[in-house]
């Protein structure tokens, strides 16, 4: 599997099961986890894609500047903090269904990877 399927395959997994687990969790617990879960979901995938794209654009351009890395993962930080901080603040997201949430393609994508070296060997 290259990476470029690993990421497609991810995003699309991580997105089908966070659309899942939302409307389980919206239905059973209320729109607020229902909500959490969705938005944890989506800067999961938001705030992988952007590393992906970023280590793509440094492997292309030959450019491994620590000062460029440190502040690209600055800014990610940055705007998921702000958006976890909106959703929480203003009563929008439930604080376990956003963790919920982001959690989802962490383990994906540990799951494809041993899939893919299992497949190798």
């Amino acid at each position: 599997m290259t990476p470029s399927e690993l990421t497609t395959r991810v995003t699309l997994d991580t997105s089908a099961a966070v659309l899942a687990l939302a409307a389980l969790a919206g239905w059973l617990l209320g729109v607020p986890s229902g909500v959490g879960v969705l938005a944890g979901g989506v800067l999961a995938v938001v705030n992988f894609r952007w590393l992906v794209i970023r280590t793509s654009v440094a492997l292309t351009t030959g450019s491994t500047s620590a000062t460029a890395w440190i502040i690209g993962a600055g800014l990610r930080f940055v705007a998921c903090a702000a958006a976890c901080g909106a959703l929480l603040a203003y009563g929008w997201a439930h604080p376990i269904g956003l963790v919920a949430g982001f959690t989802v393609l962490p383990c994906d994508l540990v799951a494809r990877g041993l899939a893919s070296a299992r497949m190798e060997r």
